[in-house]
């Protein structure tokens, strides 16, 4: 089977787009209502920080859910990293954002990525929160969150080469979605 640069890796998108149906329908398209009944309000799709940093790097900032997005997300964390003294995290976390805004672009394609870069404790911190939704199907969710570790393999050689850690989890409420994130020490 070929697949494009543009294919979902997630197996339930991927079925939704050959058939062409969606895969998670949104809860107020399925919930019947009345005349006078409204939409349910649901969460913004962006997480929002708590407060500011008194010094560092502190950056956030919301890319399309593209694949081209990785040269974008990679050219602004490169400029961040350089304007803040901390240059010598610029290959390895640029390598990292890269790699998880094009598998996460590719797990949630069309739908808003959110991107944050912190440096504190020594070490620096990437996180890429994607809208993939948790599947309920336990099958459909352990083949889903393998694709994606397996598409991560160069981001886990990176990491593991710079002595950091990585990994993927679901999204606290409100928030939907799945939390891929990087630490690199100094």
């Amino acid at each position: 089977m070929h697949s494009s640069p543009f294919t979902a890796l997630c197996p339930v998108l991927a079925e939704a787009r050959r058939t062409g149906l969606h895969p998670h329908p949104h809860p107020s398209s399925t919930a019947p209502r009345g005349p006078h009944q409204q939409l349910p309000e649901l969460p913004e799709p962006y997480l929002r920080s708590k407060g500011r940093s008194a010094h560092g790097l502190w950056l956030s900032f919301t890319l399309p859910g593209d694949v081209r997005s990785a040269f974008i997300g990679r050219t602004a964390i490169a400029a961040a990293l350089k304007a803040h003294g901390l240059a010598p995290y610029v290959w390895p976390a640029t390598h990292a954002a890269a790699e998880l805004i094009a598998v996460t672009a590719r797990m949630s394609p069309g739908k808003e990525l959110y991107v944050s870069l912190r440096h504190r404790d020594d070490a620096l911190r990437l996180l890429v929160w994607d809208q993939h939704p948790h599947h309920p199907e336990p099958d459909m969710a352990t083949l889903c969150e393998t694709r994606r570790r397996r598409a991560l393999w160069l981001l886990a050689a990176v990491v593991d080469d710079w002595g950091g850690e990585w990994g993927a989890c679901e999204a606290n409420a409100p928030q939907r979605g799945t939390k891929s994130w990087v630490r690199l020490p100094r």
